[in-house]
């Protein structure tokens, strides 16, 4: 009688456990489906920083709308970024839109700071990419929709600055199919009303939208269109609209064979297939506006919430952490008053304040307070959940791409149902995700293209120079900081002149250090020019101690794994004999050569090490076994010789036809290639050129100076090139600061 009462009571306990958990995840559910976390990407100048500042006014954020030439924006808080009118650093904004709450990261659009806008797209379900409406598709938008395309997001494209006169919707539509290789549907069309002023036709309503200039854009009214050549035309794209959608969603398509027409589908039938096709990745729903005159924002709002994928629908990898807290650091700010915060984005679970959670790399961290973001303001809050963005303080040591968990234990087991179901589906390896990416194990970043030392302005400035460059790199991962030992100084990597002019700037103003850069350096790279083998022999005594190595080492080219094992029988047999411990020491020995080629100390790359013969003497330390195998892999570098490999950047400069040929002239002298010469508008032209770095110090200023201002220019890395002889030798004399 007694076990049956336990047991009752047990199937009882058991039945409310599993009711607390089912309620806990329908909450869960229906609270992140009302959250849309988006990006906002663009090339420079596109409008991403207005556009954000209307969105914010308009859903009642923020009571005024700033301007960025007048330096009063939400989002771009920094010094540098109010006095350079751009965006250097991500910002994370929240506000309410029609029962939706929308988490907003304004991401930079320089190429110098691409690092920011790839840690961000981790913490978003899908993006809005903005275009200026004069230029179409640009250099910049083109990457950061390969980003968009590496995390597989849904996107929206807002064609902004269609009050322009020169604008043109037809031919940004045209660049989406053609650069982009994508297929844009336009919802929106533009026409201009009795005044003259910006209106969208909408293409699913058939309604014309004007936007009242007096109150700053607050309300539009929606007219019928009456019968006339617009209506038939905007009748036509609806059709169009139905006909393209309908061959990519099977409920429309049985509505439309069912009906045998057009004219019978409702408008909510086409906004549900958009969604579907939009979050499949399938299309990109076109709308436009202006965000300077606040035409157009709540309409885009409006999309943002009808096409763009709620967090349960996304990031289905992260199941594998089921309950547990799994959290993506995406940015870190250092506050003077609050110290270090850390955004970030809660894939599952919950995070509250005082909650003790483990970075991917071990250690232990405690959640002292949590905030909402709102740029560089803070509303404290005491738990968020499943799908949401926070601010974090009190993390000491956690760093951008960082995956936060309840305890390393989750991760493992995290890990281990994540193999387990790869292995039961199987997946094409275009499909194949890096998984140590995603836990933040293993951080892709970018090569830096620009050296430079830094000084501080006294020894007794030293500590607290070495300090803020710690802060600024946990910040901005593409920031390498390193000390170089043969000349005794701190040496800076970035992605390119901005980028370390930013960081000097910012080590001023917020740190008040009057730090000192030297020169830019380029970053060459090495190459081995033939593969060359040798064995080093090292017999020493230390503290009593005899010391005996013998390696035999070959360097080859090879694009593929930096150390390898000789296979063949002669030399099989010892290498089986060494232990796994002592290979790893040989191998870590020999990598470490590879950072500091013999000529200019750039790092050798395509270069394999291939180890053929060890013997090393019973109490031989590792220390030593790791110094003799770098020293050995030193010898053969400088025994083979190396190539110089420099940096080339991609250009696209925008001019005046009239300007084209003294651009060109200019171009040849730096060593360029001219790829293509394209028409631009009616009377500008788009030149595209590869040209090395070394060629390009100061090149934005020589461009305005030839074309007398009337030239623009955007550039990127574009990978690594050889160099003869006789620039390899004038590089070599730069870096030794012998030109």
């Amino acid at each position: 009688m007694k076990m049956l009462k336990y047991a009752l009571l047990s199937g009882e306990m058991q039945r409310n456990r599993l009711l607390r958990q089912l309620s806990a995840h329908i909450f869960r559910r229906s609270y992140s489906s009302n959250i849309r976390n988006i990006g906002i990407l663009a090339h420079i100048d596109a409008g991403k920083t207005t556009t954000t500042e209307r969105m914010l006014f308009y859903s009642g954020k923020t009571r005024s709308l700033g301007e960025v030439h007048r330096g009063n924006t939400v989002t771009d808080y920094l010094t540098q970024e109010r006095e350079r009118g751009i965006t250097i650093c991500s910002s994370a904004v929240t506000f309410p839109w029609s029962g939706n709450r929308i988490n907003l990261l304004d991401t930079p659009g320089h190429i110098d700071f691409t690092m920011e806008v790839e840690q961000s797209l981790y913490a978003v379900d899908g993006v809005v990419v903005v275009l200026d409406g004069t230029a179409g598709v640009e250099a910049q938008t083109v990457t950061v929709w390969t980003q968009a395309d590496k995390h597989k997001l849904p996107r929206l494209a807002f064609v902004n600055k269609m009050d322009r006169p020169d604008a043109d919707f037809d031919k940004c539509v045209n660049d989406l199919r053609t650069k982009l290789e994508t297929q844009p549907v336009c919802i929106q069309y533009p026409s201009k009303n009795q005044d003259g002023l910006l209106t969208i036709n909408d293409v699913i309503t058939l309604e014309q939208l004007t936007w009242q200039p007096k109150d700053l854009g607050r309300s539009y009214s929606k007219t019928k269109l009456e019968p006339s050549d617009d209506l038939r035309q905007l009748q036509e794209k609806r059709n169009e609209l139905i006909d393209q959608l309908s061959g990519l969603d099977d409920e429309l398509a049985d509505v439309v064979i069912s009906t045998e027409s057009f004219d019978n589908v409702s408008n909510a039938l086409i906004e549900r297939a958009l969604r579907r096709a939009t979050c499949q990745q399938k299309v990109v729903p076109v709308l436009l506006g202006s965000a300077y005159k606040n035409v157009g924002i709540q309409r885009l709002m409006d999309a943002v919430n009808a096409y763009l994928p709620a967090p349960e629908e996304r990031n289905q990898i992260y199941d594998c952490f089921g309950n547990e807290v799994a959290g993506k650091v995406f940015k870190i700010v250092h506050d003077k008053q609050r110290g270090p915060l850390t955004l970030v984005r809660i894939l599952r679970g919950e995070i509250k304040r005082g909650m003790r959670l483990i970075c991917s790399r071990g250690q232990a961290e405690v959640v002292s307070k949590l905030y909402e973001p709102l740029a560089d303001e803070y509303r404290e809050v005491g738990a968020v959940q499943s799908g949401d963005v926070v601010i974090c303080a009190g993390l000491k040591s956690t760093v951008t791409g960082d995956l936060l968990t309840s305890s390393q234990t989750a991760l493992r087991n995290a890990q281990k149902r994540l193999k387990q179901s790869q292995g039961t589906v199987s997946t094409d390896e275009d499909e194949e995700l890096d998984t140590d990416e995603l836990f933040g194990i293993d951080r892709q970043i970018p090569d830096a293209v620009y050296f430079c030392s830094i000084e501080p302005p006294s020894v007794s400035s030293q500590t607290a120079m070495e300090q803020a460059l710690r802060q600024l790199q946990r910040e901005d991962p593409s920031l390498r900081v390193s000390y170089d030992s043969v000349t005794g100084q701190t040496v800076l990597g970035g992605m390119g002149e901005l980028h370390m002019d930013i960081i000097k700037s910012r080590i001023l103003s917020e740190y008040k250090i009057d730090v000192d850069l030297g020169p830019l350096q380029i970053a060459y790279k090495e190459t081995i020019e033939s593969p060359s083998l040798t064995t080093l022999s090292v017999e020493k005594e230390i503290a009593g101690s005899k010391q005996n190595v013998s390696l035999t080492l070959e360097v080859v080219k090879d694009q593929g794994e930096l150390f390898s094992l000789d296979k063949s029988p002669e030399n099989l047999s010892n290498l089986n004999t060494l232990r796994p411990r002592t290979l790893q020491v040989i191998r870590k020995g020999s990598v470490s050569a590879l950072e500091r080629g013999p000529r200019v100390g750039g790092q050798v790359v395509d270069t394999q090490i291939r180890l053929h013969n060890a013997i090393i003497g019973r109490g031989t330390a590792d220390s030593f076994v790791m110094a003799t195998a770098a020293q050995c892999v030193q010898k053969l570098l400088s025994t083979s010789g190396t190539r110089l490999l420099e940096p080339i950047m991609a250009l696209q400069i925008v001019a005046p036809s009239e300007r084209i040929s003294g651009i060109m002239a200019d171009l040849s002298r730096r060593r360029a290639l001219i790829n293509d010469v394209l028409p631009k508008g009616e009377r500008n032209k788009m030149i595209l050129v590869n040209a090395p770095l070394a060629e390009l110090s100061g090149y934005s200023s020589a461009l305005r100076t030839i074309s007398s201002g009337t030239a623009s220019m955007t550039m990127q890395p574009s990978g690594f090139s050889g160099m003869n002889a006789v620039d390899e030798s004038l590089a070599e004399r730069r870096v030794q600061g012998l030109e």
